[in-house]
């Protein structure tokens, strides 16, 4: 299936302003990425987490998708903040386990949309699509979502490290909730979130630094990140750190490093 998109081509690309998901295919150490995004990685790497929450993050991500497609029988999955192609994608995690899985991919980058074509290389017998939205946009991603995914089924919504990207005035816990509504009962929330709570004042220095360059950056305590799961039975362990969720022997982040060094919360929870 071809790519949605709203027409953007990357001549439009003002490369002097960093995003999100450019600087996070920086921490990763990919080279999508331009001056000004790896200007905001340099300073971000400063501080070990920098570039630890990143593995720990993509490793929860792998597990998570896992447990949907074996335990929890999920086949169709609806990612939101998508980000660059970095190994596992979603798709490659889960149609190695059903090749007829299919997976609707979001994000609201120009250069995520170039490499579209590499995140819709499907499985002949499944199929993945990309939708050029923004997270705030929750009504034009479910629009196009229902293009690829069978609603009257259940479905894996993934929220990996785009909720500190939505501060209070985004509604972020409306928009988490509103993609969450329109899911089917049986579906699950996968969702992971950077937290303050262990490195204060460097959170708050990255908080400012993602400001100035014209980001938003919110980090959570466990208590607000736990609200995105009201009314969501959640899986064991529950709300932990990322790489204490179920880990395994493929984890790049050994379970016991210090929360210090990566500092994001994890979970899953089932929608009733």
């Amino acid at each position: 299936m071809d790519a949605q998109t709203d027409g953007r081509t990357p001549a439009e690309l003002d490369t002097g302003v960093p995003h999100p998901a450019r600087v996070y295919d920086a921490l990763l150490g990919g080279k999508d990425n331009f001056a000004a995004d790896r200007q905001v990685a340099d300073a971000i790497r400063a501080n070990p987490a920098g570039e630890i929450g990143p593995l720990a993050n993509r490793d929860f991500l792998r597990r998570a998708v896992t447990y949907l497609s074996t335990e929890a029988g999920i086949d169709q999955f609806l990612d939101v903040g998508t980000g660059l192609p970095t190994a596992p994608n979603v798709h490659e995690v889960a149609q190695t386990i059903n090749p007829a899985a299919r997976v609707v991919y979001v994000d609201n980058d120009p250069i995520v949309l170039v490499h579209a074509r590499a995140l819709l290389v499907s499985a002949p017998e499944g199929l993945t699509s990309y939708v050029d939205a923004d997270i705030r946009d929750p009504e034009t991603i479910l629009a196009h979502a229902r293009e690829t995914l069978d609603f009257s089924r259940p479905i894996g919504l993934l929220l990996l490290a785009i909720g500190h990207f939505l501060d209070d005035e985004d509604d972020a816990y409306g928009v988490a909730g509103r993609l969450v509504e329109a899911l089917p009962s049986g579906s699950y929330l996968v969702m992971s979130h950077l937290t303050g709570e262990f490195q204060p004042e460097e959170t708050k220095k990255t908080e400012a630094m993602y400001k100035a360059q014209g980001m938003k950056l919110r980090a959570r305590s466990e208590e607000e990140f736990t609200r995105f799961f009201d009314g969501l039975a959640l899986i064991e362990p529950g709300v932990t750190l990322t790489h204490r969720w179920r880990p395994d022997a493929l984890d790049r982040i050994p379970a016991d490093t210090p929360g210090e060094q990566a500092p994001g919360y994890g979970a899953v929870g089932r929608k009733a």
